[in-house]
């Protein structure tokens, strides 16, 4: 899922191409995309555009007449800058975007459908859209220490929670955890105040960081190619390869379609996480630490 990085880059190649531009047209290949009726979006045609902002992980065209084009692209959804009037070819296409100097084209991989467009009249209803989260790049200490406390949840979950922070999914979690020296599965409520501090300058940092290193790739052009894993990463999408910072092997949790990444030295003191399906396949042989995972690789290799 892009989160608040990409958005942030996808957010400023937009400005740079369609900031007060007309909106000609809006071509919307799959209706599931478009989520509200009233105002209908043929009123957005013709409108021009006077600011590119993001609200979370949202992309929002502000456009003339106090209407609001507001676009989440979900887990698979990625933009693409073409000519004027490019086609929609293929089966992920979902809808164009028609300005005078080029098109900007929605594309969903596989098949299940969740990108939603979303047109609003006026202010109030966009922030009708709005989860609530803070925006933890701009977050003061006391606002940070409110959100991440509001309720006890694990460390993984109160990050990934819209209505808690903004912006942060899968993969930035994944790396933020790691920077603090977290374990994912900690407590919100059992931090302590330097932990929470931890947690914040890693937050801040991650994400900075990212944004620039996108932003760099980006080299002025259409950003292309986001995705959720990325080489430079410390943990996300890296099991079994080596933490950067010590060198043990990355560790995952897996759940439904998301999975959890850490290292167990940095992260959990050497502690392996339970990850209930493959404790159930290994039974007695899951390694409870780095050591027990280390001589059980030993012996499955012959080494031991």
């Amino acid at each position: 899922m892009p989160e608040l990085p990409d958005v942030e880059v996808y957010v400023e190649a937009l400005r740079a191409r369609v900031d007060g531009e007309p909106l000609e047209r809006v071509r919307v290949k799959a209706p599931f995309l478009v989520r509200t009726a009233d105002p209908p979006l043929p009123m957005a045609f013709g409108r021009v555009v006077r600011a590119v902002t993001r609200q979370g992980k949202r992309i929002v065209l502000a456009l003339d007449g106090d209407l609001f084009l507001s676009l989440h692209l979900m887990i698979a959804g990625r933009l693409h800058w073409k000519e004027p009037g490019a086609a929609l070819l293929g089966r992920a296409a979902l809808a164009a975007f028609d300005f005078p100097r080029g098109t900007l084209t929605l594309t969903e991989a596989g098949t299940k459908r969740r990108a939603a467009l979303h047109l609003v009249a006026g202010r109030t209803a966009l922030a009708a859209l709005d989860r609530g989260g803070i925006e933890p790049l701009t977050a003061g200490r006391d606002a940070f220490r409110d959100a991440l406390l509001r309720e006890n949840h694990t460390l993984k979950r109160a990050l990934t929670d819209p209505r808690l922070f903004a912006g942060i999914g899968n993969a930035y979690s994944d790396e933020i955890l790691h920077r603090a020296r977290l374990s994912p599965v900690a407590l919100s409520r059992r931090l302590g105040d330097d932990e929470v501090d931890r947690l914040r300058n890693a937050t801040r940092l991650v994400l900075s960081e990212w944004t620039e290193r996108l932003r760099a790739a980006a080299g002025g052009g259409f950003p292309e190619g986001v995705t959720a894993f990325r080489e430079g990463m410390a943990v996300h999408g890296r099991h079994r390869r080596p933490c950067p910072d010590c060198g043990a092997p990355v560790q995952r949790i897996a759940r439904a379609d998301n999975e959890t990444n850490y290292c167990p030295r940095c992260q959990t003191g050497g502690r392996i996480l339970s990850d209930r399906s493959l404790a159930r396949l290994l039974k007695e042989d899951w390694p409870r630490t780095v050591e027990e995972m280390e001589a059980l690789e030993a012996r499955r290799t012959g080494r031991g």
